[in-house]
């Protein structure tokens, strides 16, 4: 209803008339919160020449039509005022279209003819974002981010609105790090509502988020974010050092960005932890680490950490530390179990027979007379068919993977007993090995615990108790050669900080918690200041 056409005057001019569309890949627009905005100049086509090209008058159109690749969401309309052209460049579905017609049409058409200029404008349209810009590159690299691009006849420069409607999925509870007590919110895929999430939590102008754009064909903003006076500089120059040297097409997930700047890249352990609670992001930017959100991606990226972080749950922090200090106790020992258990199993079956006692020695015959397998078959077999019932509970939907993982658990053990495939007590203890690994607050580090056991179970059944230590042995070494952001893996164990266990292995009461962790090196390292005096009182009162 606001497009207007001259047929008889400007006939030359009646090609932009017509609804062009052209084939886009997406973009971002990038605003650091120092204060300074930087805008990704990333060239829609590599080896395009358009990516420094000035916009012309007379050939406007065709310009942004060949730099998009003729995408069938861009969008041209032209509106005449006393024979000025004006003409509006949009992608569909990527823009308010109710804000269009609303707040920048409307606005337009009651503008007389020689008010129509740029900076009138920018006076007359009510929307915050505004950027004036004559780069092609820059025009269609908006344009994909939700932006409307507005050129006035004879006018050198455009004006760029944003009217940008992503499509996000709203706030929900956490799932994969399900809390009993505490905050249930977890992050989106949108980084300006995980960024405002956190600002919620952590409202302090000493919170930075420096942005930063990765990906050559699509570009995705990228914020470290840390507390100024508390994360320690040289931690932050070595998160800022790698981010900056990725050079890829894209970052599909920020599980993706921690593969491409992590040290040890050939190691099974993680060495950052992905978190999707807000609460928890919180709460260890505050303790000296840095965080690290991706736009599109709900997990956040958090570093330093050691081996013993991916065994502390959020959920401690709201219980009382003695029954924080026995969950995290039991989550260790659990994983000890994890790994050790069903290659003891082996090497004692296979080569250590004195050390079992003689009453479950017995046990042990009866239940292995019919088995054809030796130990380590055996364990392999029943191993692998509990990891694929776990991973196909985990492929199909939520009910009938939960009911597959049980009966499938069942009717397969049953089963495998009644024809003889394996033992009774075998199956005990591999299914204790598989429930001590999900004790894991961490998924990555229980898929890893999980990983560990079938190589110790091959050596167990090799070597016995020897090839076992040596497994063992093995491990403990790769974890001391382990490192997250140049700093040791297994701290506070080595190298041994005593202060450290209160705040990682063990947890001691919120009162007498004074310091942060020294592992991060915290500029101040006081977070809680005890003015509390001791009171005695008289029996009597």
């Amino acid at each position: 209803m606001f497009f207007r056409k001259r047929r008889k005057k400007q006939k030359s001019l009646q090609k932009h008339n017509q609804v062009e569309m052209f084939e886009v890949k997406p973009t971002q627009d990038y605003v650091i919160d120092h204060g300074k905005t930087e805008r990704a100049k990333q060239s829609i086509d590599t080896n395009s020449n358009e990516a420094q090209v000035e916009i012309d008058n007379g050939e406007l159109s065709k310009q942004i039509k060949k730099a998009m690749n003729e995408s069938p969401d861009l969008q041209i309309r032209s509106l005449y005022k006393e024979s000025r052209l004006i003409t509006i460049f949009f992608m569909k579905g990527a823009i308010n279209e109710q804000a269009l017609h609303e707040d920048v049409l409307a606005i337009i058409m009651k503008l007389s003819a020689q008010h129509i200029t740029n900076e009138e404008l920018k006076s007359n349209i009510p929307i915050s974002r505004i950027q004036v810009s004559h780069q092609v590159t820059e025009i269609c690299s908006n344009l994909m981010d939700g932006w409307i691009f507005i050129h006035i006849q004879d006018e050198q420069d455009g004006l760029l609105f944003n009217l940008s409607q992503p499509q996000y999925r709203p706030l929900f509870q956490s799932m994969n790090e399900a809390n009993v007590l505490g905050p249930k919110l977890e992050f989106t895929e949108s980084l300006e509502t995980n960024a405002q999430v956190l600002r919620q939590l952590i409202k302090d102008e000493d919170l930075v988020m420096e942005s930063y754009t990765l990906g050559r064909r699509a570009p995705k903003e990228v914020r470290i974010t840390y507390m100024k006076g508390i994360a320690d500089e040289e931690n932050v120059k070595t998160f800022r050092e790698r981010i900056q040297s990725i050079d890829v097409d894209d970052i599909l997930d920020s599980s993706v960005l921690i593969q491409l700047i992590e040290e040890n890249v050939y190691s099974l352990f993680p060495q950052f932890i992905m978190t999707e609670q807000p609460q928890r992001f919180a709460y260890s930017v505050l303790g000296g680490r840095i965080g690290v959100l991706v736009n599109g991606s709900p997990m956040a990226v958090l570093g330093p950490v050691t081996f013993f972080s991916f065994f502390e749950s959020t959920e401690d922090l709201y219980f009382r530390w003695n029954v924080s200090t026995f969950f995290r106790l039991l989550r260790f020992v659990a994983v000890f179990i994890s790994m050790a258990f069903t290659p003891v199993y082996v090497a004692a079956l296979t080569y250590h027979y004195e050390v079992i006692p003689s009453a479950l020695l017995v046990s042990l015959g009866q239940s292995r007379a019919n088995v054809p397998f030796p130990p380590v078959m055996e364990a392999l077999i029943l191993e692998g068919a509990i990891e694929l019932l776990r991973e196909a509970g985990a492929r199909l939907p939520t009910k009938v993977g939960q009911t597959i993982g049980i009966v499938g658990g069942i009717v397969i053990g049953q089963a495998a007993v009644q024809a003889g495939l394996t033992s009774n007590i075998l199956i005990i203890a591999v299914a204790l090995s598989a429930l001590a690994s999900f004790t894991s607050p961490n998924y990555v580090m229980g898929t890893v615990i999980r990983v560990i056991r079938f190589p110790l179970i091959i050596l167990a059944g090799i070597a016995g108790g020897v090839g076992l230590t040596f497994g063992l042995t093995f491990l403990l070494i790769h974890l001391l050669k382990v490192t997250s952001l140049n700093r040791p893996y297994l701290a506070p164990i080595y190298p041994w900080r005593f202060r450290d266990l209160t705040k990682s292995i063990i947890r001691i009461p919120h009162l007498y918690s004074t310091e942060r962790s020294s592992y991060n090196n915290p500029q101040d390292k006081v977070k809680l200041k005890e003015n509390r005096k001791k009171q005695k009182k008289d029996i009597d009162e």
